[in-house]
């Protein structure tokens, strides 16, 4: 049972990204990113519930809670600029970044907590850096140069907030039950997408949003929910060691769907780096 939790974590969290990006067409990104967190959040308070943990949320210091708060920002952030990112690029360029962040974050725990790097985590960081460099390498039109600036941008910047997240988390936030942390964040990524959506005045888009496409944006949310889901049930009898490499594979599921869907073709070069991030992956959790 724990394996099919597994398998479906990842494909979750894989179509997470194309029914994003079916939904964001013509609707701002900063508003499809407020509606669908109502989704996320939703699902992250059942885990909540199923898991029972609600009770221990008065036992939060002062503390903690402020880095749950600050991690939360940094989630957020982190959404805005990875939908941005999908709304301005290609599925199969802005994926590949976003996984990344699993780099930064090693680095970033080597640099500020002195967390120390195996070989094999270095292994697996250059073939991840390399493969992504690889899918994400310009081509020669000029007009696309210009047009790949964008969301080349914005998806580093939510490969750098994400990584933010977890150094935060690791910081400050202990003692406390991941579910209900996440769940905690979540709110604070609610409260913080809406701000952004009314700060630039785009509160009135909401009602402009085509119902097919308010369909695919609920219908992300309800995928990422999933994948949380599916990705909690597996731990809870499987072990960590395989469910988790099955989990980070879910960019081969992105990958494939863009195809499908988008017609999104990799190039040769694209193709070894997406294998050279695969590897990468697998290694760093040897």
């Amino acid at each position: 049972m724990w394996f099919g939790f597994a398998v479906g974590s990842a494909f979750f969290a894989g179509i997470t990204s194309i029914l994003a990006k079916c939904g964001i067409k013509r609707t701002d990104s900063d508003v499809a990113t407020a509606i669908r967190t109502i989704v996320v959040l939703i699902f992250a308070w059942i885990m909540v519930v199923v898991t029972g943990t609600g009770s221990a949320i008065t036992s939060i210091s002062a503390r903690t809670m402020t880095f749950l708060i600050l991690s939360g920002i940094a989630t957020g952030a982190s959404w805005l600029c990875y939908f941005k990112a999908l709304q301005l690029g290609d599925v199969n360029k802005v994926v590949p970044i976003d996984k990344s962040s699993t780099v930064l974050t090693i680095l970033l725990a080597f640099i500020i907590l002195g967390e120390n790097i195996s070989v094999w985590k270095l292994i697996g960081i250059i073939g991840i850096g390399a493969g992504t460099f690889l899918m994400i390498q310009k081509k020669d039109s000029t007009g696309e140069k210009k047009t790949e600036k964008g969301w080349l941008i914005y998806a580093v910047l939510s490969a750098v907030f994400a990584s933010l997240t977890s150094i935060l988390g690791k910081i400050g936030i202990s003692g406390v039950d991941s579910n209900l942390g996440t769940a905690i964040r979540t709110v604070v990524v609610l409260f913080m997408a809406w701000i952004v959506v009314f700060v630039k005045g785009k509160q009135c888009e909401v009602k402009k949003v085509e119902k097919k496409e308010l369909g695919f944006i609920v219908l992300s949310g309800i995928a990422t929910g999933s994948s949380w889901l599916c990705y909690y049930r597996a731990l809870q009898t499987g072990p960590a060691s395989v469910i988790v490499p099955i989990d980070k594979l879910s960019i081969l599921i992105s990958i494939a769907f863009s195809y499908v869907v988008f017609k999104e073709k990799l190039s040769k070069k694209a193709f070894a780096g997406l294998v050279l991030i695969v590897a990468g992956t697998l290694v760093m959790l040897l």
